[in-house]
Parts: C-alpha cells; structure tokens; sequence
C-alpha cells in the first residue's frame, strides 16, 4: 500500500507548503510515537470542534479549541518557533502537552 504524499517543504525544512501556502511544519526532533499521540488528540480535538458546532455548544466548542491549540504548540506549529528553541527547551514543550492532553481526555 503506498503511503500518502509527504507535503512539500520549505528549503530551510521550517514550513510545509499547502495549495500555494506556508504552515509551521511539526518539530522534527519529537519522537514519532509522540508526534503520532499528538497528532491523534489534535484529530480528536478538531472532531470535537465540529461536534460542538453542530450543536451550537459553545461551551464545549471552547474547550476543543483550546485542545487543538495546546496539541498545535506542542507540535511546534503555534507560539515559539521550534527552531528558535533548545532541544531541551523543545523536549518540555511537548512532553508538557502530551502530559495536558492525556490528563484533558473528554469524556
């Protein structure tokens, strides 16, 4: 089975490139069970995005979006820039969100 095309990258390897536009890629230094566990509550956050828009729950659409977001910081795509950080300052960062994100898990 072939495996889905990778998104093209920026020279630097700092952005991927989406329909003509720049995105934060992922910290490469993350491990890849711990990208894969981050990338499952990101999927899962936004899944809970979308349930709370339909039914017009803003209460719960809030706390998804905060999930979404704290899952994109610890990946490295939102707040400080993973190259402008220390490996160790990078390692915090996302074993902080995975330890948020597991304890956070919806019911």
């Amino acid at each position: 089975m072939d495996s889905p095309a990778q998104p093209e990258r920026t020279p630097d390897g700092r952005y991927i490139v989406v329909k003509g536009r720049k995105w934060r890629a992922t910290d490469p230094e993350i491990p890849d069970e711990v990208s894969a566990r981050l990338r499952r509550h990101l999927m899962a956050a936004r899944r809970a995005v979308a349930a709370a828009l339909r039914e017009n729950d803003a209460a719960a659409e809030k706390r998804a979006r905060s999930r979404v977001h704290a899952a994109k910081v610890a990946l490295g795509e939102r707040g400080t820039p993973w190259w402008e950080e220390s490996l160790t300052e990078r390692r915090r960062r996302w074993e902080a969100g995975v330890t948020e994100l597991d304890a956070d898990q919806p019911e």
